[in-house]
């Protein structure tokens, strides 16, 4: 068993990086539990089914909380970025989209976008958007023309793209177009757990093949035990997916979404965006969405996320690979296609 101090001495020294966090941006809790948790950065859901003018509101919004939450957020844009956040104890804010809904159908607004701070763009959300389909499309069709261009663009600019909503054949023909690698930055493999959301063995095969970084998703609805689960029963999903890719190309993508009310799960689980419920995704007509076991026991919220650093060096990861899921892996990732 590991030494729980040292283990969370890992941690503490680790740059931990969360995948994806789709919080309530309203609430100061969500930033004091990051903090708390001593989380470095986060891709911080800013769009999923907003068009451009809703997403500059949000984006105008970000640049207000950088100012009012100073003491605890900066804005990252840079490996540099996340590296200075760690050294000042601060946590590091990736602005993401979880669709490429908000450039409609123009392209230069990719570069408005990542002149903005944005570096994560996900090509789908669920269904079918300009670029290409969702997971839960009637009919998978692959990348559009539109969305090859998008590719290109975003590999110019140093955007990392995001596969994770997207659905099987649209995600082999990202893996196979971008130039850089990619990333599925909160999801589990179909063959451990089969959900429409979760990827096959062939993309996260071609996707750590060309350098990219597949981060494991703790939603209880993609692991095998459910709401049941437990930090024990993530770092199985863990060990799955090391299995599947190698230790170099797997990381953490909670998919926390602390504090949000009902009229979120509401808006995400739309058909775009606008008719609810989206049967294809529920398989049910829900009564309410808000729902504290959509995270494991002992990690329902960032605070917790200490305890992930002891349960993988009691399951065997020696001090280096665990710093690596943690975050060193999407580090590297970052700076591949940030920056190079």
């Amino acid at each position: 068993m590991a030494n729980a101090e040292n283990a969370r001495q890992v941690y503490d020294e680790a740059v931990v990086i969360d995948g994806l966090n789709a919080s309530n941006w309203d609430s100061p809790a969500v930033f004091e539990s990051l903090h708390t948790g001593g989380v470095t950065t986060l891709n911080a859901t800013v769009a999923t089914w907003e068009n451009f003018q809703e997403t500059l509101g949000n984006i105008a919004a970000w640049l207000h909380r950088f100012t009012d939450y100073g003491d605890l957020l900066t804005q990252v844009r840079t490996v540099a970025d996340i590296l200075q956040a760690k050294e000042d104890g601060k946590v590091g804010v990736i602005l993401g989209f979880q669709n490429a809904s908000p450039i409609e159908n123009h392209l230069d607004r990719l570069a408005l976008f990542h002149a903005l701070g944005v570096r994560i763009i996900q090509v789908t959300f669920h269904e079918g958007n300009l670029l290409g389909s969702g997971c839960y499309e009637r009919n998978d069709y692959g990348l559009t023309n539109f969305g090859v261009d998008a590719i290109r663009e975003m590999n110019r600019l140093g955007i990392l793209i995001d596969l994770s909503h997207v659905g099987v054949r649209t995600t082999m023909d990202a893996i196979e177009l971008s130039g850089k690698p990619v990333a599925v930055t909160h999801a589990n493999a179909k063959s451990y757990f089969d959900v429409p959301r979760n990827k096959t063995d062939e993309a996260v095969k071609l996707l750590a093949e060309r350098g990219g970084v597949v981060g494991v998703t703790c939603i209880t609805s993609f692991l095998r035990t459910g709401s049941d689960s437990t930090v024990e029963d993530y770092v199985d999903a863990i060990d799955d997916m090391v299995e599947r890719t190698g230790i170099d190309h797997v990381g953490i993508g909670t998919d926390y979404t602390q504090d949000q009310p009902e009229s979120f799960w509401r808006y995400i689980n739309a058909q775009q965006g606008t008719s609810f419920p989206l049967k294809a995704i529920l398989g049910r007509t829900p009564t309410t969405m808000a729902d504290q076991t959509y995270y494991p026991k002992g990690l329902e919220t960032p605070d917790k996320l200490p305890s992930l650093a002891d349960a993988l060096m009691n399951r065997g990861y020696t001090s280096a690979d665990t710093t690596k899921i943690l975050g060193g892996n999407f580090l590297r990732l970052f700076g591949e296609v940030w920056e190079a």
